[in-house]
């Protein structure tokens, strides 16, 4: 496979999200008035509740059996490890940059969680299609590709859901925290309630979301109440359960069991399953879920275009957190593991899990920022920018990888 047709086919996913992001882009502006901020805001909630779930659970109830699992255990702690490197390497970029403290689980989101789905989807298909691919018969290559995809996507939602998705709701909620201060710090006289019932406002999109409201000091009975209130929630740990377990994390572990219970599998996943109806339509509704989201990237991206005072180094930062260290550690990390034996020495295997670390950031981190209201229009110009240099990034890694495995 040459190295044109190699940045060709590494081109296409990225290409097709830039497509989708212009029409978004597009049906936000005035004179369209179709994609505008109330209904990104619907539609992303239909993306969170509905859309990324199905995809999740579909993709993991169809994909991973027992067997597939104990066979590919090493993925989810592959993926793991991206997550706590590009975490660890987005602390150290917050630290540098000092950025705004809406921000900082947005930069950490970003560096840690890449694009296990779509990206993979169009990639390995077609590498495995082309002449001279160091993986063996299309076919085999193909069956065996999708079965990796399937279940890095799976994973990856598991964390992003579970992780990325708490860390911006932790920094959002800092942030609200402090606005909170600064109004109960004025005189009962400049402070009134009107000015501190709104101070969630520009945080604070979904009811759901954060477990937060912003109050007046009332009475002293009142005020010891809240104050027993707040030792408890301390005492407790303050565990937000339904912040936690996002409906996508619940999806997935839906997913699993029914992939992994044979009796259930047989009931649903098949030709000849009794009940494949309810996976079929499961898949048809998951199936939005990457288009719609990109679309909602796009509209959101106009008002960064505006001006959304985003620092130039936060952006390259990203870039060489995404594209230069991460796969560099990640050749290290897969050429250990198949050293001391703990993956099987089949090429495609150890290239998807080297991918895994040279992928742009998750394209879900943009419905999660858009649910909290923190740092959107930011989220969006952080993915232009990564999206547009992702054909080239891609291209060399993976040149450099099918080098290595072959």
């Amino acid at each position: 496979m040459g190295v044109l047709d190699l940045f060709i086919t590494s081109s296409i996913p990225v290409l097709k999200v830039l497509l989708i992001t212009a029409l978004g882009t597009f049906l936000a502006l005035d004179h369209v008035d179709v994609l505008r901020e109330d209904a990104r805001k619907h539609v992303n909630n239909v993306v969170f509740y509905v859309f990324s779930p199905a995809l999740v659970a579909s993709k993991l109830a169809e994909t991973i059996t027992f067997q597939s699992f104990l066979k590919l255990w090493f993925m989810p702690l592959n993926i793991l490890i991206t997550f706590i490197i590009g975490s660890a390497l987005g602390w150290i970029l917050v630290q540098l940059t000092k950025p705004a403290a809406h921000l900082r689980g947005l930069i950490v989101g970003c560096c840690a969680a890449g694009n296990l789905g779509n990206m993979f989807l169009i990639m390995i298909p077609a590498i495995c299609k082309e002449q001279g691919s160091p993986f063996g018969a299309p076919e085999v290559c193909q069956s065996y590709g999708l079965a990796y995809v399937s279940l890095s996507m799976a994973i990856g939602a598991i964390y992003l859901w579970t992780y990325v998705y708490n860390i911006v709701r932790t920094s959002a909620a800092a942030t609200i925290e402090e606005t909170k201060k600064l109004y109960v710090g004025k005189s009962s006289r400049e402070a009134s309630a009107a000015e501190l019932g709104s101070c969630t406002e520009p945080l604070l999109t979904s009811k759901d979301a954060l477990d937060f409201q912003c109050q007046l000091p009332g009475n002293s009975s009142d005020g010891q109440m809240e104050g027993s209130r707040n030792k408890l929630k301390a005492l407790l740990g303050n565990v937000n359960w339904k912040a936690i377990f996002a409906p996508s994390t619940i999806a997935a572990i839906v997913g699993f069991l029914i992939g992994v219970i044979p009796f259930i599998r047989r009931l649903m996943i098949g030709a000849d399953a009794p009940l494949r109806v309810v996976q079929d339509t499961t898949s048809l509704i998951g199936e939005a879920a990457i288009p719609t989201l990109t679309l909602i990237l796009g509209g959101n991206l106009l008002k960064g275009l505006q001006g959304s005072g985003m620092q130039k180094s936060i952006i390259f930062g990203i870039i060489v957190v995404r594209y230069v260290v991460l796969p560099s550690i990640g050749i290290f990390i897969v050429r250990g593991a198949l050293h001391f034996g703990l993956i099987p020495p089949d090429p495609l295997y150890q290239f998807v899990l080297m991918l895994q670390f040279a992928v742009p950031p998750a394209m879900n981190i943009g419905v999660i920022t858009q649910l909290f209201g923190a740092g959107e229009s930011e989220c969006s110009v952080i993915m232009l920018w990564a999206y547009s240099l992702g054909s080239f990034a891609l291209t060399f890694w993976s040149v450099l990888f099918m080098w290595l495995v072959a």
